[in-house]
């Protein structure tokens, strides 16, 4: 009977050892109020700005507005599935996002869950979707060049890794276009060993239209590199308001690990207007044009994280392209300029060159790069030096000639080339050029050697000539690619092989 007792003891002993307290404290709220979007909750005591919150229904919101007596938050989901009365859970943590490699090829939400039908995505790692830019002594000044093979961008706007160039314009303008090019571009990079991983955030779009743009990465080989982050026009406008933040931190995951990555923002008025429909319903007061008066700081914040970081650091970089929708032009309006002051330059699309096909429509005296030529390579910043002094002296000859006066000879050569100059810089959508083809067809124009093609033929003896080139001097494209430098013995080669092919050129128009 003893023998049994102990048994007995022993193993009420371990029980008792290997016993956990199960119980856990959690923070419950009841909701107040709701409707479209925005719920008010009394009782979180100790929620944080920005915490995800699980309602009964299954719905998650943020915590947004900590006020004395409730929170208001934002809802993740249908608004009709919560009700008043509601009990509401605070997890602990603020809102974060899947981030890593697994990501790559995908097509996800704001809160990066699969939005494909590829199944779940094996990614464990989480980033919060806010975070801190990094400061001055982290970063290294922007001297790398990220070639969007736009020969009007790489020569006059370039672009460097680490950069934020704003792209501004009307609606239907190519905005997108040039970003889907430069993602296109990266190919190049990504099979040479060196790559730039995309991340395009569509906010407010149709789905037929991410859809299309998808469609066209898969095409041309850019889903591999590429992550789609995707608030439509359908979903809530808080998800529309993380959306950018979310491909923002996806984007600093790979800058963070000492790679290099691209973020479009695609496009922040309708950020800007998801945002301020979320703050007015929370009762946040208004400013200019009825935006709420931290606007600025929302995409300051988010731009800011946009940075080349030191050697010490990685070396990474994140390039942010947002794009902004003006409308008819007005460049002055409230969101337009707050990009424009936080940004490195802009890249404006205008609509009247658009429709004169001049396209991509970039209007070179208001584009401009703040990081200039310090983000090209030698060889493209001495060919593309005098470009746009040349097409600024144009534009005004051109103006100057509707009066109908006569003009001398000297006048009448700068038109000519001015014209050359505006057909070499027309490039069709999916099109990208490497930066040896961008040199050799800008030089080639820019030393006046076809200024006695037919401008109606520039287009073609352009890819005749690079054909040319490839079969017959591929010497002096694989010399520029490695040196990146464009000396006089080069630039004579080039000539003489501009001259040979010109006499073909020629011969065959003629006869």
């Amino acid at each position: 009977m003893e023998l049994r007792a102990e048994e007995i003891t022993s193993v009420i002993r371990k029980e008792l050892g290997d016993f956990e307290d199960k119980l856990k404290m959690e923070s419950v709220g009841t909701v107040l109020q709701v409707g479209d979007c925005v719920a008010r909750i009394y009782g979180l005591d100790k929620c944080k700005a920005s915490e995800l919150l699980e309602f009964e229904s299954g719905v998650n919101g943020i915590a947004l507005n900590l006020e004395e007596g409730c929170v208001g938050a934002v809802l993740l989901g249908d608004s009709r599935e919560v009700s008043e009365g509601q009990t509401v859970k605070s997890t602990g943590r603020i809102i974060s996002v899947k981030v890593g490699d697994a990501l790559l090829g995908r097509v996800v939400n704001a809160l990066g869950e699969p939005l494909d039908g590829k199944g779940p995505i094996d990614a464990d790692k989480l980033r919060t979707i806010e975070s801190d830019a990094p400061n001055v002594i982290a970063r290294q000044p922007v001297k790398e060049p990220l070639q969007t093979g736009i020969k009007a961008v790489d020569s006059m706007i370039p672009i460097g890794r680490g950069q934020r160039e704003l792209i501004i314009g009307d609606r239907q303008t190519g905005k997108t276009a040039i970003c889907i090019d430069t993602i296109i571009n990266q190919r190049e990079a990504f099979e040479a060993g060196d790559p730039v991983y995309c991340i395009y955030v569509a906010i407010g779009q149709k789905q037929s239209t991410v859809l299309r743009v998808v469609e066209t990465l898969e095409k041309y080989g850019a889903m591999k590199y590429t992550i789609v982050v995707a608030a439509g026009a359908s979903d809530p406008a808080p998800m529309q308001y993380i959306a950018p933040f979310a491909g923002c931190a996806m984007g600093e995951e790979f800058r963070d690990t000492g790679r290099h990555a691209l973020v479009i923002y695609d496009d922040l008025w309708k950020h800007a207007v998801a945002y301020r429909q979320v703050s007015l319903l929370l009762r946040r007061p208004p400013g200019r044009e009825a935006f709420p008066g931290d606007i600025f700081n929302l995409h300051s914040r988010l731009l800011e994280r946009a940075a080349k970081l030191s050697n010490e650091h990685g070396g990474g970089s994140l390039t942010a392209l947002p794009i902004v929708e003006t409308q008819a032009g007005d460049f002055s309006a409230y969101i337009p300029t707050n990009v424009i002051s936080i940004t490195d330059g802009q890249i404006y699309l205008e609509s009247d060159l658009f429709y004169a096909g001049v396209r991509p429509a970039i209007n070179a005296g208001l584009s401009v790069s703040r990081v200039g030529g310090n983000a090209q390579s030698k060889a493209m910043k001495k060919v593309a030096g005098s470009l746009r002094l040349d097409l600024a002296q144009y534009r005004e000859l051109e103006a100057f000639t509707k009066f109908g006066s006569e003009l001398d000879k000297s006048t009448q050569n700068q038109l000519n080339r001015g014209q050359r100059l505006i057909e070499i810089l027309k490039q069709p959508q999916y099109t990208p050029l490497s930066m040896v083809d961008q040199v050799l067809i800008i030089n080639v124009a820019g030393q006046g050697l076809i200024d006695d093609v037919p401008v109606d033929r520039i287009q073609a003896f352009e890819k005749g000539f690079l054909d040319h080139i490839a079969q017959n001097y591929d010497d002096i494209r694989s010399t520029l690619r490695e040196t990146r430098e464009l000396t006089s013995e080069l630039a004579l080669r080039i000539k003489d092989a501009c001259t040979e092919y010109k006499q073909t050129f020629l011969g065959v128009e003629e006869a």
